[in-house]
């Protein structure tokens, strides 16, 4: 893993996913009636019989393709990356319309990591489509016992971006205020948003990455939200160099119900205020994603390197990591390296005390110099 610039003139992805029955397809058909929304190509599931679901898209966007072979899932990744190379092909040939966005809507039962895994890994997609958005539905009667017993929709919650509450009329207070908690302790960082019939605007679910195509620029605090681990209380923990050597973690207390999926995940951002050496974030990386990817379900990052004067932003998704982005300059007056985590049965202490103890090994070995691959 190299340092790499990122070219953001991709098209924007967003990924739409939730259970069974949680109103991703209304969602969709009532954004692709928007304004704006008329250069949008969309991937659908064909799941099961075939029948309303894309003929709805299809009478409102003629730019649909059809993924036919079920669920996206890992055994059906060349579908996604055929349909996609299959869409940009033909819009560099002029067969269909010029568009500037791509919805790829999963089904109920998808994990959507394999999704996310193939828009950052694959040589050709990566060169031509970023991942700018994943948008999680829950059901707001039925988001709570889907949480209890289908940890796909726990896993949905948790890498979201973005969350809608829908059918929000149909509950009552008390449960939209207890689903919308445990929401939020699965997935501090994301705005939850009351959604009925898929209404909501376009502009509250589109432009959540790195790049932001409105200001031209990247707008690192709108993508990382680091703040929200330590308004919500989550584990926020920070490392000291060796002078003024300190942690301290916040912990959000939940009484443990063995039914709970979501009692296995953890929310925390970790602060490093002295420079990381970037073989030693290497090889933490390298050691994490083979040891223990499973339960990286998303890492977000910005890092100062030994070295460097910009700052560089890192992604991941469990055992896959997005080549890293140099940004042109620091966001803001505070330089310290932040890294949100959404782990599954994995704490803040191990990765924390991890990737401190190989960054001073390797400033040990390196007498301060960095060197990258």
């Amino acid at each position: 893993m190299a340092l790499s610039n990122e070219q953001f003139d991709r098209i924007a992805t967003t990924v739409i996913t939730g259970f069974l029955g949680s109103g991703k397809t209304t969602l969709l058909n009532a954004l692709l009636t928007q304004d704006g929304m008329d250069k949008t190509a969309v991937l659908i599931n064909e799941f099961g019989e075939i029948g309303l679901d894309h003929l709805l898209v299809r009478e409102v966007s003629e730019d649909v393709v059809l993924l036919n072979s079920g669920c996206i899932c890992c055994s059906v990744r060349g579908d996604l990356i055929s349909g996609l190379r299959d869409l940009f092909v033909k819009r560099t040939r002029g067969e269909i319309p010029e568009f500037d966005r791509v919805i790829i809507e999963t089904t109920g039962l998808a994990d959507p990591a394999p999704i996310l895994h193939t828009l950052m890994t694959d040589p050709l997609l990566t060169t031509k489509f970023r991942l700018d958005s994943v948008v999680t539905t829950v059901d707001a009667i039925h988001g709570a016992g889907q949480l209890d017993n289908h940890p796909e929709s726990v896993k949905q919650a948790a890498v979201a971006d973005r969350i809608l509450m829908t059918k929000a009329d149909l509950a009552d207070e008390a449960t939209r205020t207890a689903l919308e908690a445990r929401l939020r302790a699965l997935n501090p960082a994301a705005p939850i948003y009351p959604v009925v019939n898929g209404d909501i605007a376009v502009s509250k679910l589109f432009n959540a990455g790195l790049y932001d195509p409105t200001t031209k620029s990247m707008d690192v605090q709108k993508w990382l939200r680091d703040e929200a681990y330590e308004q919500h209380g989550d584990a926020h923990d920070h490392h000291h160099d060796d002078h003024g050597h300190h942690d301290h973690d916040h912990h959000h207390d939940h009484s443990h119900d063995v039914n709970r999926h979501d009692d296995h995940i953890r929310s925390f951002c970790i602060t490093f205020d002295e420079p990381i050496h970037w073989d030693a974030f290497v090889t933490w990386a390298e050691i994490f994603t083979q040891m223990r990817g499973e339960s990286l379900l998303r890492v977000k990052g910005i890092l100062n390197l030994v070295g460097e004067d910009a700052p560089v932003a890192i992604h991941a998704v469990q055992h896959v990591f997005h080549p890293p982005a140099s940004l042109p300059a620091w966001p803001s007056d505070d330089h310290r390296s932040k890294i949100v985590f959404i782990t599954k049965d994995l704490g803040p202490q191990v990765i924390r005390e991890s990737l401190y103890h190989l960054n001073a090994a390797v400033s040990e070995t390196n007498d301060g110099n960095t060197v990258k691959e």
